[in-house]
């Protein structure tokens, strides 16, 4: 299934993709100042992509309560199923995303790739690279197998 990972912003939204191999990539994010080039975007790589399903960032608080931020996200989805209605929407808890997308960085550096929009849409492939492990299941290996590369 192609998907495609966003992590809403009021100034940038992050975005990620996975196809079906499962396996999910960061895309350029959306960091215009205009709010419809945006969504133009948006419908733009729904189109070229064929994405069937669209997973979007539940920003609770680190106590699982809602704040400020989860009432916008509520409206950006409720927009997407009235610009987008046959694809799935699906929230996913995002508490850490961005600080964990963070962690890979230098304090400088990601003062650039916050502007850039780079950190959101790592941030992006973090949530869907989750929700893709969660629905699709990891693979069960089974660590007391012998490894074939050591039967020789």
């Amino acid at each position: 299934m192609r998907r495609l990972g966003i992590d809403y912003g009021e100034r940038r939204w992050g975005i990620s993709y996975a196809d079906e191999i499962g396996v999910a990539t960061p895309l350029p994010a959306f960091v215009s100042s205009q709010v419809s080039a945006r969504w133009d975007a948006l419908g733009s790589v729904i189109r070229e992509r064929r994405v069937e399903e669209l997973i979007v960032g539940y920003p609770y608080n680190m106590d699982g309560s809602t704040g400020m931020m989860t009432g916008k996200v509520d409206a950006f989805v409720a927009e997407i199923g009235k610009r987008f209605p046959s694809l799935p929407v699906h929230k996913v808890d995002e508490r850490l995303s961005s600080r964990h997308a963070g962690s890979h960085w230098s304090l400088k550096k990601l003062r650039d790739e916050r502007s850039s929009g780079k950190l959101d849409s790592q941030a992006a492939c973090l949530i869907l690279q989750d929700y893709i492990d969660q629905v699709e299941g990891l693979p069960d290996f089974d660590l007391d197998e012998e490894d074939p590369a050591d039967l020789d």
